[in-house]
């Protein structure tokens, strides 16, 4: 390839930089890693490799920008496209892991670090998303994609490049481009500040319990785990119960007493609200320069913007899908709170039920309607057998096998590595890589990405390393990790994330794996969940961790009788968000008031005073940690639609059909974005996706 000379000549103008670290230490991110798969060499890495690196990778670019637009032959695929793809592996290298460490391993030093390098980080972007001269060769082979004797793909591939181009503002007029480039730089200072005040924020607050008896009705492991917490504290003989997932949620779902729940439910829903890391005013700064960033590109509104790069096309389409899911789901709110209600006035409560009462008296509905106490399946799940499930059905399904690799290079103790190899040839197919313990230097939540994208590199083709995170039970000194059902519907959707990077046959990294439209790639991920809690696969992996016995028969029946159960609440707090964010995309932000704000939203929308947004603004980092799924966090539920319409096929033809799976595999898992996603899904579906399939997936239709 002609990029490969480029780029050797372009590091040995950085060898002047290199030579700069300290004699003993070599930075890792300026040659090619040297293990055979490419995972990084962790124990290598230090903080202060990141900006030397960063700014070589810049360097390397922009020689490489300049090869492409010096040269005189006409443009084409081979000289103007393909060089794209791998336009600065240095910076390839240092932003997978910078952006790894951002979510899940930032320690002081390292955000200290991050403050300097998101702004160069955006200098690179800016770099070669504005240049006018390597966009018009980009559109002269865009104008000419049709008479160039193109595959289908590479036509598809110049097309993507040409809209990803024009939406990053490379068609802009000069003045207007320089507007852009300041309102990018200025939003990436607040997602930096929107971000460290949410991880401060999660990680300075706490309730400390001091009588035992305010724990009754909380799991033996949430009080062990409780009480390993105090002492890490130095509050020994005590239990602190922080706002992370696996110790917030037993809280609101167990605990008898109302009071520790509400002090909870309040502290993680008004985190990041108030003090030092109050992020009501970086929201109203990150609206007023997305409403400008809007109006440059020639939108009306940010969410018009955002919206016309997928497949809802327009913010009114993503309503309206909304609001069809929205208004069912309501309904059937109220009727879970009546059950609710109902069970207080029986055991004497006066009161009426408040946000904090939600979780804990759903449990008690589903003990009274189909004697299922999440309590008693826990045993069943820990980390180690649902895992042992996870794989037993990617290689059913999909014929690929998990092979430890105790000695690969890794960022935690914790983290586990796996070979992905072929169940039938052995052959190599990923690496895949597990994090799934909370801990202060973690943002909350799940999530799957790569360090490594399949797809053609500047020395030939290479295959994916995947990760999932996530912030699941830890185990104790006494228990293993015992997974709650919803940490194990996350193990199965990130992983379904990980397997359409981990199967991609697309043969350019800009088409291949997740790299689809962001109202697509939820479907992989949530139709994977469907297989959590199937009886043919419960029946294989979930075993007692101290008996070993097979979940019984009657458990799997309460599990699957329950699974439409406080469908109104999931869906109405997710509709909810969703809604809320297409309104934030939608206003202007002059004058806003965040609280109020979201208050008006709740009163148009309807939104059940019961139940808040899934998450409330200053810690809904979807929308405001970055550009991610702002005006796109519906896609969740846009995507439910497609994988609620798949599944029934797998459904139809068993779950385990070799014929479907292997069709969902070739048709969907494998082909990243060579083709047009709708086209896709009707070539596996055989009719266009239909919503009604969700409405009977949540149960609010027959």
């Amino acid at each position: 390839m002609k990029l490969l000379k480029t780029a050797c000549a372009a590091l040995c103008c950085l060898a002047t930089i290199s030579t700069t670290m300290a004699e003993d230490h070599q930075n890792p991110f300026l040659s090619p890693y040297q293990d055979k798969y490419g995972i990084p060499p962790f124990d290598k890495i230090q903080v202060a490799d990141f900006i030397p690196a960063i700014k070589a990778g810049i360097e390397q670019q922009k020689q490489n920008i300049w090869a492409i637009t010096v040269n005189r032959a006409v443009p084409d695929f081979d000289n103007t496209i393909l060089p794209l793809e791998n336009i600065s592996p240095i910076l390839d290298r240092v932003a997978q892991v910078f952006y790894h460490y951002d979510g899940a391993l930032s320690t002081d030093e390292f955000a200290q670090m991050a403050e300097e390098a998101i702004p160069l980080l955006n200098e690179a972007s800016n770099q070669i998303n504005l240049d006018e001269q390597l966009f018009n060769r980009i559109k002269a082979v865009y104008d000419r994609r049709n008479e160039m004797g193109l595959n289908p793909v590479q036509i598809r591939v110049v097309e993507k490049y040409y809209r990803e181009f024009a939406e990053q503002g490379a068609a802009l007029p000069e003045d207007k481009k320089k507007e852009l480039i300041k309102v990018n730089d200025e939003l990436s200072k607040l997602f930096i500040q929107y971000n460290k005040n949410l991880l401060n924020a999660t990680n300075n607050f706490f309730v400390t319990v001091y009588d035992p008896a305010d724990l009754a009705g909380l799991p033996e492991s949430s009080v062990e785990m409780a009480q390993e917490e105090a002492k890490a504290k130095g509050l020994d003989g005590l239990w602190v119960f922080t706002l992370h997932a696996p110790s917030r949620l037993p809280v609101l779902q167990y605990a008898q007493n109302r009071g520790l729940r509400e002090a909870i439910y309040k502290g993680y829903t008004s985190l990041a609200s108030y003090g030092d890391n109050n992020n009501y005013p970086v929201i109203e700064q990150i609206v007023k320069l997305r409403a400008q960033k809007a109006k440059i590109m020639g939108f009306d509104n940010f969410a018009q913007m955002m919206t016309s790069r997928v497949m809802a096309k327009t913010p009114e389409a993503a309503t309206n899908l909304l609001l069809q899911v929205f208004e069912p789901a309501v309904k059937r709110s109220h009727e879970e709170v009546a059950d609710m209600q109902a069970i207080v006035n029986e055991e004497g409560g006066n009161f009426k039920i408040a946000p904090w009462d939600y979780y804990y008296y759903a449990e008690k509905v589903k003990k009274k309607k189909y004697d299922l106490d999440e309590s008693e399946v826990r045993p069943y799940f820990s980390l180690e057998n649902v895992l042992n499930g996870l794989f037993t059905a990617a290689e059913k399904l999909y014929g690929i096998k998990m092979v430890e690799m105790p000695d690969a290079p890794k960022w935690m103790d914790e983290v586990t590595v796996y070979e992905v190899v072929d169940a039938n040839t052995g052959d190599h197919v990923a690496v895949f890589m597990t994090d799934y313990f909370p801990r202060a230097t973690k943002r909350q939540g799940a999530w799957m990405e790569q360090m490594q994208s399949s797809g053609l590199y500047e020395d030939g083709n290479r295959r994916p390393i995947v990760y999932n995170i996530g912030n699941f039970t830890k185990p104790t000194a006494t228990t293993p990790a015992l997974l709650t059902i919803d940490e194990v519907e996350t193990t199965f959707h990130e992983f379904g994330h990980a397997l359409q990077a981990i199967l991609s046959q697309a043969p350019y990294r800009s088409i291949a794996g997740t790299n689809v439209d962001r109202d697509y790639v939820e479907m992989c991920s949530q139709i994977n969940e469907h297989w959590a809690f199937a009886p043919e696969l419960l029946k294989t992996y979930a075993k007692h961790y101290k008996t070993g016995e097979t979940i019984p028969d009657e458990l799997i029946e309460k599990l699957n009788n329950s699974s439409k159960f406080n469908q109104g609440f999931v869906t109405t707090e997710l509709a909810g968000a969703a809604l809320l964010d297409l309104e934030w995309g939608q206003t202007d932000g002059e004058g806003v008031n965040v609280p109020e704000f979201e208050v008006k939203v709740a009163e148009k929308i309807g939104m059940p005073e019961e139940i808040t947004y899934r998450y409330r603004s200053p810690y809904f980092k979807h929308i405001f940690g970055d550009d991610g799924y702002a005006s796109g966090y519906y896609t969740y539920l846009w995507s439910q639609v497609l994988e609620a319409d798949a599944f029934e096929l797998f459904e139809e033809n068993g779950i385990f059909d070799p014929a479907t799976a292997t069709k969902f595999k070739t048709t969907i898992l494998e082909t990243g974005d060579t083709e047009d996603p709708m086209v896709l899904f009707e070539r596996f579906r055989g009719h266009k996706p239909n919503p009604e399939a969700l409405l009977r997936l949540r149960g609010f239709k027959d």
